[in-house]
């Protein structure tokens, strides 16, 4: 069915709920949405565009909507596509970074860009730092070279700028960031190239110089949804509040109980303070579920009403009630991954699909034992967050040669490609041209195309000419070629492939496999973009795709993943495993003694509970392996927050017995034991919070004083500004160079004097 008119909102309102109706008539003013996990939201967003436009007579010229991965827009697209016939293409539905791209790429040169810039991955801005730190002369044993990015990124979320950054420094470690900061933009804007936290800094700083541009903006975008509003940091919010400012007509959608990008940049202050914002904004709250049962429901509600900083809600459902939430203590993490293996593969035999389960977990670390049982029981699987496609060597040399073709300035790319395949041009032949550049202030391909010039001996010249013609010829075909055919040229002039294929390896042919792969990307984007398909704009959607955006619902595969790769998703069985204090809340949570740290965390919990539909199982190990130690915690207090009534502990009517130490080898079934296991409820929530092997002795002797420079695992380096004597344990407040001040206890931090 489709909406075309007026006389049709009878039909496009049908099956909405009491609330749901709410959102999608109010179309004027700011609305702030509170969407609990469930509840339809993307449901009510595309319904509104689509009212907005039937019954209101609103352009779909002037509506823009938002959301963050591609994943959500294309979804979000497609269906509001299928619901509005006539305009539906003129709704901009967009993520972020795809919004300022399109953006960028009209109006840059108002900043000094070309429009043909490049996007750098977190891997060529690693390259570049690496490059810079070299340069700078940098101590990149003491600051490195992830964490002067890290500290970066940090500042252009908040729109300081080098300048600015400068006056704000305070320490060493800031002062370094201070320095090393303005030639990273330095050389970013010589290559022409933007990283990803410019897409957005850059685009606030056009609106902000160019008010003809603002305007231009304002206008189109008269109406604006912005999805999962609680993950925008400051950049993102200024960015929105500039377009939305002459016409108000803002909607923000979100759960700020679902805000765990914190460590991203995420600024929970802007949806909790919304009403602050815009004193006018109606706000409604979206509670009704219709995933999960009530008692996954009432579990999750419970569990996250303990968080302080937060706007109440209450999830409920009209779905069945359903089983209780399982809770299963093993005595260790392989007893505890061969319990969720041998229930999926007993799940499957019943009936169920392989792709309707998902393991949970709190850090990547944990996925190793998961995995190694999922192939002992033979389980298909996947695990999100590895490698992504696109950052696999040779797709990032391909990448590097469209780049190079597309944008001859981008110095990375050009240095990547010039020897690959090998032609006999080392690394002092490019250094002496990189030179010879700077003092000319040229680019460096423009600097190759008069090699001769930078004191190159004829032969290194020549072969420095090769390379350029090849380039320039294509950037010639490009101009006529679709990109499927210029990819296929580039792997046939360049000799590229033909290496590979010379090979004759198993790994050569997967690195072909992988650029047929890259080929089946290129032709699916020229039959989508048709004529108005460009090689800058291929790159762009190239360089916006997040490993989450290539799960596929098709591939009958369990799912292991981070909870925060969990977010969106929803599977009828899920396992969170390591519900452990230290574990999941961990340490560095604890330790910090940060109400707002543990609250991230809580969230996180929500998050992973809200994504089960039919079936929810918490893990434990009474022991487990960390950092080559064997650690007793306690069960997390997240689990212990849940009353006993709403819990299936799994022993009720069977004799206690405690399974054997150790992993298995023959056919006794400590699974079995383990699940027989009675862990006394009122222990959970009786049990320390902390690791007993981790208290410190009073009156202990610690290694370090204050003044002293210590070293943290996490943190790095860091001075120690005062040590209190507690009851058990010193509190140390240490000032880390990296992430600013923080008090931890002795035992649990482990730092050691550098």
């Amino acid at each position: 069915m489709t909406y075309q008119d007026a006389d049709n909102t009878r039909e496009l309102l049908a099956g909405l709920n009491g609330r749901q109706l709410e959102a999608v008539r109010k179309t004027e003013g700011p609305v702030l949405i509170l969407a609990g996990a469930g509840s339809g939201k993307t449901r009510v967003i595309v319904h509104r565009i689509a009212y907005m436009i039937a019954a209101k007579g609103i352009s779909p010229r002037n509506i823009l909507a938002i959301t963050f991965t591609n994943k959500a827009a294309d979804e979000m697209r497609s269906r509001v596509d299928a619901l509005v016939e006539e305009g539906a293409p003129e709704v901009w539905v967009s993520t972020f970074h795809s919004l300022c791209v399109r953006i960028l790429r009209r109006n840059i040169d108002v900043l000094g860009y070309d429009r043909y810039f490049s996007i750098y991955d977190a891997d060529d801005q690693l390259r570049l730092m690496k490059d810079l730190c070299k340069r700078l002369e940098v101590d990149t044993k003491r600051y490195k070279e992830r964490g002067i990015l890290s500290a970066i990124s940090r500042a252009k979320d908040e729109l300081i700028t080098p300048e600015e950054y400068e006056l704000r420094a305070d320490g060493d470690f800031e002062t370094l960031v201070a320095r090393v900061y303005p030639r990273y933009q330095e050389t970013l804007k010589n290559s022409n190239a933007l990283d990803f936290d410019d897409l957005i800094m850059k685009t606030v700083e056009l609106f902000r110089e160019s008010p003809d541009v603002l305007a231009f903006y304002r206008n189109r975008f008269r109406y604006i949804c912005v999805d999962e509003y609680q993950d925008t940091n400051t950049a993102q919010f200024v960015l929105i509040s500039l377009l939305a400012r002459e016409h108000h007509n803002l909607c923000v959608v979100g759960d700020d109980d679902q805000s765990i990008y914190k460590f991203r940049g995420a600024n929970i202050s802007n949806i909790l303070n919304f009403e602050k914002h815009f004193p006018d904004a109606a706000v409604i709250r979206l509670e009704q579920n219709y995933r999960s049962t009530q008692n996954i429901l009432d579990c999750a509600n419970t569990v996250i009403a303990n968080n302080t900083q937060r706007k109440v809600k209450r999830l409920w459902t009209e779905n069945e009630k359903g089983a209780k939430v399982r809770f299963r203590r093993f005595q260790n993490g392989f007893e505890e991954a061969e319990f969720v293996a041998r229930e999926i593969r007993d799940k499957v035999l019943g009936g169920a699909a392989y792709r309707d389960f998902a393991v949970l977990y709190r850090t990547n670390a944990q996925s190793r034992l998961f995995e190694e049982k999922f192939i002992s029981w033979n389980i298909p699987y996947r695990v999100v967050g590895g490698v992504n496609f696109y950052s696999r060597l040779e797709i990032k040399d391909m990448l590097a040669y469209l780049r190079t073709i597309d944008n001859a300035q981008d110095a990375l790319s050009v240095r990547r490609i010039v020897n690959v395949p090998k032609r006999g041009i080392g690394t002092a032949s490019v250094d002496r041209l990189e030179a010879y550049a700077e003092r000319e202030e040229i680019s460096l391909f423009e600097a190759m195309c008069h090699p001769d010039r930078a004191g190159l001996t004829e032969r290194t010249a020549g072969k420095i000419r090769q390379f350029t013609e090849m380039i320039l010829s294509l950037r010639e075909k490009a101009e006529t070629m679709t990109v499927e055919n210029l990819l296929l040229t580039v792997m046939e002039k360049s000799g590229y492939r033909a290496e590979l294929e010379a090979e004759h390896t198993e790994e050569a042919d997967a690195r072909i496999e992988n650029l047929d792969e890259f080929l089946s990307k290129a032709a699916s984007y020229d039959e989508a973009a048709g004529e108005e398909g460009t090689l800058s704009d291929f790159l762009a959607e190239v360089s916006l795709i997040a490993d989450i955006d290539s799960t596929s619902d098709s591939d009958n595969v369990v799912l292991i993943m981070t909870l925060h790769s969990s977010k969106g998703l929803e599977f009828d069985h899920v396992y969170i495993a390591g519900m452990e204090d230290g574990v999941f809340p961990g340490y560095m949570s604890i330790d910090a003694g940060d109400a707002a740290e543990l609250e991230e965390e809580r969230r996180l919990a929500y998050v992973g509970i809200t994504r089960a539909k039919k079936d929810l199982t918490l893990t434990a190990a009474s022991e487990r392996l960390l950092r080559g130690e064997v650690v007793e915690n306690p069960v997390s207090r997240f689990v212990r927050e849940i009353p006993r009534e709403m819990i299936d502990m799994g022993y009720e009517g069977r004799e206690a017995k405690r399974p054997a130490l150790g992993s298995f080898g023959g056919r006794s079934d400590p699974v079995r034991q383990a699940l027989h296991t009675k862990p006394s409820y009122g222990d959970l929530f009786t049990s320390p919070v902390t690791p007993k092997k981790t208290f410190a002795v009073k009156g202990a002797k610690l290694s370090y004083g204050v003044g002293d420079r210590v070293r943290h695992a996490r943190f790095g380096e860091g001075t120690v500004r005062e040590i209190t004597e507690g009851g058990r344990d010193f509190e140390v407040t240490v000032q880390f160079d990296t992430v600013g001040v923080k008090k931890m206890f002795a035992s649990f931090a482990n730092m050691q004097k550098c």
